[in-house]
């Protein structure tokens, strides 16, 4: 990635029509990302061309308005994909749809897992492992509106191939949490691991959906995803007035091990960015502008500096640098190591929500109305 650049850095540039906030997905020279037709209240699928990001397919689905925190949108879901689907997510009132599609945009399967209760709309995305899809339904049941029913929340696994359920979970309902599974498979087996305000932080078997452990550390909503480093799970909490506290547990590894709270972190800790690992040092940038780095075994603060802003876009890792993206499309990059040296600051010309995606020496954004492919140095 180039320290700055500007628009005639771009490979390419896509007019969408539409600002949402799910990131690109890359499967060869597929590109798949989720995007809002507001005009036609119509929420979409559209692939293209990753080397001139000319269309290659759309499909379109019928969208009931309904209400949204200012900063989501119909589309906030980033899809998941693997050798041969393009599995996508999104929601409205009466629906919680799961979708799954080929490379070539053909509609393999489709799941409906009916009402979504929520304050700020839709937000999570689905992930595979094996021949399993999850997604993590989280709904709302307390801080309802008058006359608005509580939900249900549930960690849900499809087979890939057919859609048909493997099976339900049902977890604890108090706020909607947005946090997509992370992966361990440090211990005898592999464990789905995620968070809400309910449970807290929390082991799942893949095959089955039974809770393995779980550790009440929150009290407030989870958006952010959970990351895994090393056998430690780190997720965080908080609330767009602030509040955030992220959380480092030590993973049980083996039956009837419990749970064990490593440490806890009440300054600089994000709500929505999901903190960016390398080796052993956690970057992670809050949602008002505060950049900090922390030995991620120990929560030792190595770093922590105002850079400005607010911030939805989780950081991003690229060789040595670290880049941030606030929500006003201000990008600051710095060194991605133990001295805090930024290197650049300078607009993209657009507001940005969406986490950029990495791929083969590319930088993917979604930038206002736009999604622009900007090529690394020597490309």
């Amino acid at each position: 990635m180039p320290v700055s650049w500007t628009e005639a850095d771009y490979a390419w540039t896509r007019e969408l029509g539409s600002r949402d906030v799910g990131s690109p997905v890359v499967y060869g020279t597929n590109v798949f990302y989720l995007l809002s037709f507001p005009a036609e209240n119509r929420v979409g699928v559209q692939s293209i061309d990753l080397e001139s990001g000319k269309l290659r397919w759309t499909r379109k689905f019928e969208q009931t308005e309904h209400h949204l925190h200012k900063r989501n949108t119909f589309a906030s879901s980033t899809p998941v994909v693997d050798e041969a689907f393009v599995f996508v997510a999104w929601s409205e009132p009466e629906h919680t749809y799961l979708k799954c599609f080929d490379h070539a945009g053909v509609e393999i399967w489709s799941r409906d897992f009916g009402r979504w209760e929520s304050q700020h709309g839709f937000g999570t995305s689905p992930v595979v492992y094996g021949e399993s899809v999850f997604l993590f339904n989280s709904q709302q049941a307390d801080q309802l509106k008058p006359g608005q029913i509580a939900g249900s929340s549930r960690m849900i696994a499809v087979d890939r191939k057919t859609g048909k359920t493997q099976w339900q979970s049902d977890l604890d309902t108090t706020r909607s949490c947005y946090g997509v599974p992370a992966l361990y498979q440090g211990g005898e087996a592999s464990q789905l691991i995620d968070a809400n305000t309910g449970n807290g932080m929390f082991g799942m078997d893949p095959k089955t959906g039974r809770m393995l452990w779980n550790i009440k550390v929150f009290e407030m909503r989870c958006c952010s995803t959970p990351v895994v480093v090393g056998d430690l799970a780190i997720a965080s909490s908080g609330s767009g007035g602030g509040g955030n506290h992220l959380v480092a547990v030590r993973i049980p590894k083996t039956p009837g091990d419990q749970p064990e709270q490593v440490y806890r972190l009440d300054r600089g800790a994000p709500y929505v960015p999901t903190p960016a690992v390398k080796e052993n040092r956690l970057f992670m940038v809050d949602d008002k502008g505060i950049a900090t780095c922390l030995k991620a075994d120990s929560g030792e603060v190595v770093w922590a500096k105002r850079v400005g802003g607010n911030f939805s876009a989780s950081p991003v890792v690229i060789g040595e640098r670290l880049l941030l993206i606030d929500l006003d499309g201000q990008a600051t990059v710095l060194h991605a190591g133990d001295q805090y040296k930024q290197l650049a600051k300078f607009t993209l010309g657009g507001p940005v929500g969406a986490t950029p995606a990495v791929v083969d020496g590319r930088v993917l954004l979604r930038v206002g109305e736009r999604l622009v492919c900007l090529h690394g140095e020597g490309k």
